[in-house]
């Protein structure tokens, strides 16, 4: 059995940046704080944590005091900058520098809404750390929404200023954008309404991960996608992977794998999400080629 990683997988460049931050300090100190879980992979996490790395929740950074704490790849919104000013803490930021141009993007756009009545709308995952950091900017009043279903929420009598969680698919954040112009305009003529000024604020090197996964996935007899269960970006390219090939399967560590998934396969590729590690791609490449190798004669 033939076994391919694909290397255009893992980590993206936020991810890197936020890591390396992170080692470099538990290098010199030993021990630092991270504001939730610094990359959504579990065995990530846990190996960082071995290193020292201490995982808090925004109630546990309240308490802290003349501390190290890192921002991770996510943002995070204007009152933990507050918080830490107020308690003394050390800000080691390894926000995103897309995650940061979009949230001035979408602060930028709140005060243009409180001048005209309108709306900021944000196609992302409630309680998700990038969207809460987005959500942030606009003083809680922004309007999440995660499909169709949720669209209800906004007022097609107002302007509406439609952004994206970076890590969402190009396709869903269209297919958001159309609903709502289609709302838009069966308004029109019954009543004045706002105009939809829709912003893809899409990570690009994230997004390019699609037409590339798609090409990769169809080469191989099985698929396996390694991510962790939490990553937003895991669930969308996974979903991208099986479109194409619907024997892909999905695991987050090598102990999730099953023997029968590869039953008459001759080539495997092994891809994952932008916040999964090289690494444990790697593993999973060598457990296969040790479960499938040919028995000594």
């Amino acid at each position: 059995m033939n076994i391919t990683i694909d290397h255009e997988s893992g980590f993206c460049f936020g991810v890197v940046f936020a890591i390396q931050m992170a080692e470099a300090e538990l290098d010199d100190s030993g021990t630092l704080y991270c504001l939730g879980d610094i990359v959504h992979n579990n065995m990530e996490v846990d190996r960082l944590t071995k290193k020292g790395l201490k995982i808090i929740n925004h109630d546990q950074f309240r308490e802290l005091r003349d501390c190290k704490v890192l921002i991770r790849a996510h943002g995070e919104p204007p009152e933990t900058y507050e918080t830490a000013i107020k308690n003394n803490i050390e800000l080691i930021d390894a926000s995103c520098p897309v995650v940061l141009k979009l949230q001035n993007r979408v602060r930028t756009s709140f005060e243009e809404v409180k001048e005209n009545n309108g709306q900021v709308v944000i196609y992302g995952e409630p309680g998700h750390a990038e969207v809460n950091g987005l959500v942030g900017q606009t003083e809680g009043a922004a309007i999440i929404v995660t499909g169709e279903q949720d669209l209800d929420k906004i007022d097609y009598n107002r302007p509406v200023y439609l952004f994206s969680q970076t890590t969402k698919s190009t396709a869903g954040f269209k297919k958001i954008q159309e609903a709502i112009e289609k709302r838009v305009h069966d308004f029109r003529g019954v009543r004045d309404v706002g105009e939809l000024i829709a912003n893809d604020t899409i990570c690009r090197q994230v997004s390019n991960r699609e037409p590339q996964l798609e090409k990769f996935a169809v080469r191989f007899d099985v698929v396996v996608f390694v991510s962790g269960k939490k990553s937003s970006n895991g669930k969308a390219l996974y979903e991208v992977c099986k479109r194409v090939n619907p024997r892909t399967h999905f695991v987050s560590e090598v102990a999730e794998i099953q023997d029968h998934w590869f039953e008459g396969a001759n080539e495997v590729g092994i891809c994952g999400a932008t916040s999964t590690p090289m690494w444990l791609m790697e593993d999973v490449a060598s457990y296969l080629g040790l479960m499938h190798q040919e028995p000594a004669s």
